[in-house]
């Protein structure tokens, strides 16, 4: 691979592959993240506490894409370590990788500062505090579920991490197509808790793999 890699992009174009890759011993990845501080120990909680070992790397990979570059170069020279290669030998597709932190010009470095000043001064405090991620609605729910084709399935397993038995149910309890991703939509808001916002479920969704237009659930970034 030429040139230096972004790390945020690389990850979650490749998500499907890095799940597949590290679900053998989540544990020791989990460890490892933590350890370096890829993962804060609020994140660290919330991940060990999942069960399902697809989860378990889906969360990891989404709150790394979730921070900034730093942290995505970070997790990368993670996974290229000799341990993690040892430990999880499908990850051998990342020994090319060029891992090369991006210069940041400084007037741009100077400006995105200035803004972060102003933004917190005009804000108070106290409010800053309480601004959290906007959850889903069902209405938004179903209106995303219109543009979900019949790779719904594969959605499901690879972007929401549901398994089939989930999926086979929904399928059996509801006839038309638009219900049924309606209610893997819903299960899976439901089973996140206050991890299902709708900047989370459009990070998810527009994976390449998932085969749904960015432009057709911009909606769920509004407001945000």
């Amino acid at each position: 691979m030429d040139g230096p890699v972004d790390g945020t992009k690389f990850i979650q174009k490749h998500k499907p592959d890095l799940i597949q890759a590290l679900m053998g011993d989540t544990e020791f990845l989990l460890q490892h993240c933590h350890a370096r501080g890829i993962l804060s120990n609020n994140e660290y909680n919330n991940i060990k506490d999942i069960n399902i070992r697809s989860k378990q790397v889906r969360d990891i990979l989404d709150y790394v894409i979730h921070k900034d570059n730093k942290h995505a170069l970070s997790f990368l020279k993670l996974l290229k370590t000799q341990d993690m290669q040892e430990t999880f030998p499908e990850l051998q597709f990342l020994q090319k990788l060029q891992i090369n932190k991006r210069k940041t010009p400084h007037n741009t470095e100077t400006t995105a500062k200035r803004r972060h000043e102003v933004l917190e001064n005009d804000v108070p405090q106290e409010q800053l505090s309480i601004i959290k991620p906007r959850m889903m609605s069902e209405k938004e729910m179903m209106k995303v579920a219109g543009y979900i084709g019949n790779s719904w399935r594969q959605v499901g397993i690879m972007a929401l991490g549901m398994n089939t038995t989930t999926l086979q149910q929904i399928e059996e309890d509801n006839k038309l197509h638009k219900e049924r991703v309606f209610a893997m939509l819903r299960k899976w808001s439901i089973c996140e808790r206050d991890q299902a916002t709708a900047a989370r479920l459009y990070s998810l969704l527009t994976q390449e793999d998932c085969g749904v237009d960015p432009r057709n659930i911009n909606f769920l970034m509004e407001n945000t």
